[in-house]
């Protein structure tokens, strides 16, 4: 079976939401990468059905849920009721960047570009205000969806996309990788100017091959202190593995710059818990005293989208949850 045709997606979603009852704590992201893969099966009224059934509860990210659902109806003939639910959530105005774009994405898609750019102004102008601030990754994504809608539209540059030609790190410029021109040259007879466009679209891929080379982030381990005290009560063969909290924040920080110093990409820090890693262990069939279940746990937990990408803004909390900026805490040289 490919691992692309459409049963292996609707086996996919089938596996992740067993793994979603079993889970309960992570029962949004993983109903929601199992609602994608039915809509890559071609089941989109199956994965309505699962974007209501989260919205019918109090998910943590309803404003996400809402966008991706309006996104997967207008790909099966319901585009009014789609229409109304990006209306919503521009309403709504999410202080998060992913919802603005993929209601953004959506119009743009079916060919409705002056909205889609007044959606991403308005976004820019909750998220990205003036200033040298830096910006998470999800709002620099959002600053670059809106400089490719102005470039096919012909508007010249404005603020937002200078800036957001500034935070790009790619070695091809943002208006040239935008150029609604460059699908011409796709289509030419003339053989230099599709090798010059293979090219181009080759250095491309190489820019972003490393941060899709690993469809999780390399995690590490996380114990707050009070779950810590319990797992080594619980289980104090593990006290060689943690042999005080404070050594086990060094060393969490210690290894994630050492795997960046040796160039490993989409770094993270999940947060353990001991009744989620005992469950864990149970179904693994190991007893958690067991030190070589820890690295599985960690992996486990950022497959599931548990990750918080390291390292933090320099301005952001720290990961170890001081009340402390990043680079007056663990970010600090």
């Amino acid at each position: 079976m490919r691992p692309d045709s459409p049963a292996a997606h609707t086996a996919e979603a089938e596996r992740l939401l067993r793994t979603a009852a079993q889970y309960p704590g992570d029962r949004e992201p993983l109903t929601l990468q199992a609602a994608a893969h039915l809509e890559l099966a071609g089941d989109r009224p199956g994965a309505t059905a699962l974007y209501d059934d989260l919205l019918s509860g109090t998910p943590a990210a309803p404003h996400l849920i809402r966008a991706l659902k309006a996104a997967n109806l207008w790909e099966y003939g319901h585009e009014a009721e789609a229409r109304a639910i990006i209306d919503g959530v521009r309403r709504s105005r999410p202080t998060e960047a992913p919802p603005w774009e993929i209601a953004a994405e959506t119009l743009e898609a079916h060919d409705e570009l002056e909205a889609a750019e007044e959606t991403l102004t308005e976004a820019a102008a909750l998220l990205a205000p003036p200033g040298d601030a830096e910006l998470p990754h999800p709002t620099r994504s959002l600053l670059t969806t809106r400089h490719r809608v102005r470039r096919m539209l012909a508007r010249p540059h404005d603020d937002w996309d200078t800036r957001a030609d500034r935070l790009h790190q790619g070695k091809i410029p943002l208006d040239e990788l935008h150029d609604p021109k460059r699908l011409w040259s796709l289509g030419s007879s003339d053989p230099a100017e599709l090798q010059a466009e293979i090219a181009r679209l080759r250095s491309e891929l190489g820019t972003y091959r490393t941060a899709l080379s690993r469809p999780f982030p390399v995690a590490v381990l996380h114990w707050p202190e009070r779950e810590l005290t319990e797992l080594l009560a619980a289980y104090p063969e593990l006290e060689t593995e943690y042999p005080t909290y404070r050594a086990h924040l060094t060393d969490i920080e210690a290894s994630l710059r050492e795997l960046s110093a040796a160039g490993t990409p989409n770094l993270g820090i999940v947060r353990a818990t001991v009744p989620s890693y005992e469950a864990f262990a149970a179904s693994e069939a190991t007893h958690p005293s067991q030190a070589a279940l820890l690295p599985q746990y960690a992996t486990t937990l950022a497959a599931r989208a548990r990750a918080l990408p390291w390292p933090p803004l320099p301005t952001e909390q720290c990961w170890c949850t001081a009340n402390l900026p990043y680079e007056k805490c663990h970010g600090a040289d």
